[in-house]
């Protein structure tokens, strides 16, 4: 009986130490847990100061754009006027193009007409300097009016001289910067 009460007695010290470093713990945990709760509540008053912040920047923000809105030109505007552009230009390259087949054709009746007219050798030169400087006018023709579309805002393009006063047509004698 007496190993058996010894046993008892060492279990019940050991429960009482438990106990008691459970007691520990306990109180430490709550003691966090009081911390961590202060520490919720500070968190939560800076978002409520931070959405009243946020709430007045983005109401500012609304009116400056609402503001700025008036001033500008919606996407639809913009596509639109950008589509009727490209066609013209479109429609004036088709021109040109046309104007070249119809000056290939004019070429060739003048061909026939000096084969008709003049000796061959006498012409050769003056006929050959003809058809280089059409071919010149040609590329030139080209090379300006093949304006690649790329949704550019605009195009920088160099002002011809002389200048032209835009009321009244009269020439002026301007200098440009550069």
């Amino acid at each position: 009986d007496e190993e058996l009460l010894k046993s008892i007695q060492a279990t019940v010290v050991r429960v009482e130490g438990d106990c008691e470093q459970l007691g520990y713990v306990t109180g430490s945990l709550r003691d966090d847990h009081r911390q961590q709760q202060k520490d919720i509540e500070a968190l939560f008053q800076s978002l409520e100061s931070l959405e009243k912040k946020a709430d007045k920047e983005d109401l500012l923000l609304l009116k400056e754009d609402k503001a700025a809105l008036g001033t500008k030109v919606s996407c639809t505007q913009f596509e639109a006027s950008m589509e009727k552009l490209e066609d013209r230009m479109q429609e004036i390259l088709k021109r040109v193009l046309g104007q070249e087949q119809r000056l290939q054709e004019v070429q060739q009746q003048f061909r026939d007409a000096l084969d008709t007219k003049l000796d061959r050798l006498e012409l050769g030169p003056f006929q050959k300097q003809l058809e280089e400087t059409w071919g010149r006018m040609i590329k030139e023709l080209k090379d300006e009016m093949s304006v690649v579309y790329d949704d550019a805002a605009g195009i920088k393009q160099q002002l011809l001289v002389p200048y032209k006063c835009l009321s009244c047509d009269r020439d002026l004698n301007m200098q440009v910067p550069g």
